[in-house]
């Protein structure tokens, strides 16, 4: 956020932006989203619909919360897997941002291991108990 004042001031004061304050933004936001992914997933605190739930029984409310998180899971675990295989051409290639030459590989090889791991609280999510859905909890690992 400082980075993006400092430029966005520096361009309308002094008529010059901060060299690269773009990519390193863009970078920064990929690091506090994808490092939240996993702790939004455990925590159950992820945006939802439940307009419907209050008339359906429990255990369909049990069985269409497993059914989502499997798909989440199968969703964050494919990504991952793909994401892997990006930044493994990425640094095979030696793939860097444009300005600044920073590699991209590892901001890439980070992303797959926090969505796994965002993946992974999801099949967690499908075992947890009753209680636990009532009040729409997510689950310790």
């Amino acid at each position: 956020m400082a980075l993006t004042f400092f430029d966005v001031g520096g361009r309308k004061l002094l008529d010059n932006s901060i060299p690269g304050s773009l990519e390193l933004t863009e970078l920064l936001m990929v690091v506090v989203i994808f490092a939240a992914l996993p702790l939004v997933s455990l925590r159950g605190e992820h945006v939802l619909f439940d307009s419907f739930d209050t008339y359906l029984p429990p255990r369909v409310l049990r069985l269409q919360k497993a059914v989502i998180d499997l798909l989440i899971a199968v969703a964050l675990l494919s990504l991952a897997v793909l994401m892997w295989k990006t930044a493994g051409e990425f640094a095979a290639t030696g793939e860097t941002t444009a300005q600044l030459k920073i590699p991209k590989a590892p901001f890439l090889y980070g992303m797959a291991v926090l969505c796994g791991l965002a993946g992974v609280v999801h099949l967690r999510l499908i075992a947890r108990p009753p209680a636990a859905l009532a009040e729409g909890e997510g689950v310790a690992l």
